[in-house]
């Protein structure tokens, strides 16, 4: 006989996949992306909508469609489809075209990291107060510090794509720098956050091991891993790709996740730098893609949402000082990312209009925050009412992106970004 836990997965996956297609649909038609219609869709799957629902009308016994006992069935999922997610990030993520861009994204994505990142450790200070509940008891200022700052300083490289996108730009001076920033942005962050769970999760004394068997992994996989893999994929990408070579794609994305959970970092590590190692214009990334990104996107992912949309308790922010401090929030968050990319941009020379278009670009974090929060709140960091507040900050942050960038940019920057390379304008 079925169990109930898995009556309760089935269903609340079907009802986060369905709900979240029809708000992304509807959102779609307000120039916002997808993504947010699946997010918000996940939150409504927890105790805010869907809970409410069971109680009031369907006289469910559990006050939430996906009861407390089915949640680490839905973890796991969730944990197997962001590591498949990242390896995706990793494959398409292309080294070489930012190459070109070096100095200029460089410069602006330091700018939109050391700066958040500062914002958040001193805005941590602020939110450490016993009295505001916020830090969990045990928990290590420095370790909570330290994540502020990286919640801070994320920036959604996917979500950000596929805005760029939508909006035609994706190939223009501006777009390419967006995308090469970002990515610079999450590589850095995803290094901090590895220190963090370094920090979290070993000893002070170890805590430093940790961080040097980090970047002996990274090298390893950059250094060796990747040129080795160029070769073997230069010398078979005329094949097939066939069950054999799958299969140890997938063991070598298995063992890689596994490296870097037993290091003491999160294993999406391991998956995204496997992925960076996969040349991203072979014929083995074109059918990585085609076969497991409709998987991923439409059936994995949205078991993060759901799973997300569980700890999101955003009744646990109420009251006017709790909705106070969300705004503060907010709004560190988008004077770190949006002033700082600014700032940085008209240093290199561009003009005001692409300067401020940039730096709203850069305040957009959508799915990669939520990913980042979702392993502070899994190493203990943060309180499930900080939580939720730093959930609406992303979603804040990324619905704000199209409408604002429309304002600031009355139509589409025409020049090719081949030949914007290197040469600011303005």
């Amino acid at each position: 006989m079925t169990s109930a836990p898995l009556i309760h997965l089935l269903l609340a996956l079907a009802a986060v996949i369905l709900l979240g297609r029809l708000l992304g649909l509807l959102l779609s038609k307000l120039h916002q992306p997808p993504v947010i219609g699946e997010v918000l869709a996940g939150i409504a799957l927890g105790p805010l909508l869907l809970g409410w629902i069971g109680t009031s009308w369907l006289d469910w016994e559990s006050p939430q469609l996906l009861p407390a006992q089915a949640a680490q069935h839905l973890g796991v999922i969730a944990q197997l489809g962001i590591i498949l997610y990242m390896f995706l990030v990793g494959v398409e993520f292309n080294v070489d075209t930012f190459r070109g861009l070096a100095r200029s994204a460089a410069m602006i994505s330091a700018a939109g990291v050391v700066v958040p990142f500062a914002l958040g450790m001193v805005l941590a200070q602020s939110l450490s107060d016993p009295q505001l509940k916020l830090i969990p008891s045990g928990a290590a200022p420095l370790s909570f510090a330290l994540f502020m700052g990286v919640a801070m300083a994320v920036t959604a490289f996917p979500v950000l794509a596929r805005i760029l996108t939508d909006r035609g730009i994706a190939q223009t001076d501006l777009g390419v720098l967006a995308l090469s920033c970002a990515a610079v942005d999450d590589v850095t962050a995803w290094c901090l956050l590895a220190l963090v769970a370094g920090v979290v999760q070993a000893q002070v004394s170890s805590a430093a091991i940790v961080a040097v068997l980090s970047l002996v992994y990274i090298a390893l996989m950059l250094l060796v891993v990747r040129p080795l893999a160029g070769w073997l994929i230069r010398k078979t990408d005329h094949h097939e790709l066939g069950p054999t070579a799958i299969a140890l794609i997938f063991g070598a994305l298995l063992l890689s996740a596994l490296t870097t959970e037993w290091i003491g970092i999160h294993a999406v590590f391991g998956a995204f730098l496997l992925g960076v190692a996969i040349p991203h214009d072979s014929q083995i990334a074109r059918s990585l893609k085609s076969g497991l990104e409709q998987v991923v996107l439409v059936l994995l992912l949205p078991a993060f949402f759901a799973y997300t949309g569980m700890r999101t308790e955003i009744g646990l922010v109420s009251g006017w000082h709790n909705w106070l401090i969300c705004g503060l929030i907010i709004l560190v968050a988008s004077l770190g990312k949006y002033g700082d990319s600014l700032a940085a941009a008209r240093a290199c020379g561009f003009d005001w209009r692409t300067s401020s278009a940039l730096g709203i670009l850069m305040n957009t974090r959508g799915l990669m925050e939520l990913i980042v929060l979702n392993i502070g709140y899994d190493l203990g960091v943060i309180t499930p009412t900080l939580f939720a507040m730093l959930v609406v900050m992303a979603l804040v942050t990324t619905l704000a992106t199209t409408p604002l960038l429309a304002l600031v940019q009355t139509q589409p920057i025409s020049k090719p970004a081949v030949a914007a390379l290197g040469r600011p304008s303005g």
